[in-house]
């Protein structure tokens, strides 16, 4: 059995039961779109944010109507910014089929993505769930600041660990965060118990994007999806490359830094690849992904043990090994 398959035992009838509510929220009469949505829902992924909605909520209550309608939140907010990144990115494929700016146009996929992000709102406004809302909303803005200070970093060619680490907290760690404390919220009115989720999946949110990060140096391209040195022909500067800069001197991190600028082709990526990896770029990034992890599972052994629990734990886990 896959380690995944391990994770999602507790809460295998509460997925299956969300895969039908999730399909019932999104459809429609418009003939068009009722297409796109089919063609996007078929290419659904692992489900990792609901997946956390639903055990967070596991771990300090029980799973209910609220779960679901949170869970279902916090999926039509992340879909839709998968879809407006595609175009963002002039991505042609996503989880191996064609994206949806691809297979159509960028102005289908752009009304596609207002319209997960519309069904989000009045599926909280219909459920009153007002704190959950709130919540999303915060991620969204941080989300969006994210973007925005990756642009902005990228053209000042600044390479700083701190830059880095505001960039992808606001990035990818405040939606998983906010899967979590969702789940929490959902379940119980303990206000420490919502603290210490909300920052457990803060950490894990992090080592989530450390792990991208690195597989963008590491991984198969036929496995993660994207063209390996994807984030290098793109000029982002992620954590394994400053870790790289930081074990050679100035002079041969500044010559790096503008080969980065004046190359994107595929044999000088390939040279930046390997000056990452000989100057232990990947191991130390990796390493702290392990160090935000261990931080993380800390948080999550002070509740009771359940099998909720130990899910969170492997999931922790899971994330800093995955190979996609």
């Amino acid at each position: 059995m896959k380690i995944l398959d391990n994770i999602y035992l507790p809460v295998v009838k509460d997925l299956e039961q969300f895969e039908q509510y999730f399909a019932s929220i999104l459809k429609t009469n418009i003939g068009l779109l009722d297409v796109v949505v089919r063609y996007l829902v078929s290419r659904k992924g692992k489900r990792i944010r609901p997946l956390l909605t639903f055990l967070t909520a596991g771990l300090v209550g029980k799973i209910n109507e609220r779960t679901h309608v949170g869970a279902a939140m916090v999926e039509l907010l992340h879909t839709a910014t998968l879809v407006h990144d595609d175009v963002v990115d002039e991505a042609k494929e996503r989880r191996g089929l064609l994206s949806i700016n691809a297979r159509w146009n960028n102005k289908i996929a752009v009304l596609l993505g207002d319209f997960l992000l519309a069904k989000g709102l009045l599926v909280a406004i219909e459920n009153k769930e007002f704190g959950f809302l709130e919540i999303l909303s915060t991620a969204v803005k941080l989300m969006s600041e994210g973007e925005l200070l990756q642009i902005q970093t990228t053209k000042a060619e600044e390479a700083s660990e701190e830059k880095y680490f505001e960039i992808i907290h606001s990035k990818t760690a405040s939606l998983i965060s906010a899967c979590c404390e969702i789940g929490c919220l959902s379940s119980t009115i303990d206000e420490k118990a919502r603290t210490r989720i909300k920052e457990f999946g803060r950490l894990i949110g992090l080592a989530f994007q450390i792990r991208d990060d690195i597989l963008d140096f590491t991984g198969k391209s036929n496995i993660i999806g994207k063209p390996i040195g994807n984030d290098l022909r793109e000029r982002k500067i992620t954590l394994p490359l400053i870790y790289a800069l930081q074990n050679v001197n100035t002079k041969e991190a500044k010559s790096i830094l503008t080969f980065l600028r004046k190359n994107k082709k595929k044999k000088e990526i390939k040279e930046i690849v390997e000056f990452v990896i000989k100057n232990n770029g990947i191991i130390l990034a990796q390493h702290r992904a392990k160090e935000l992890i261990e931080k993380a599972k800390q948080i999550i052994l002070e509740f009771d043990d359940n099998p909720y629990r130990q899910s969170l734990i492997s999931l922790a886990d899971y994330i800093i090994e995955r190979e996609k």
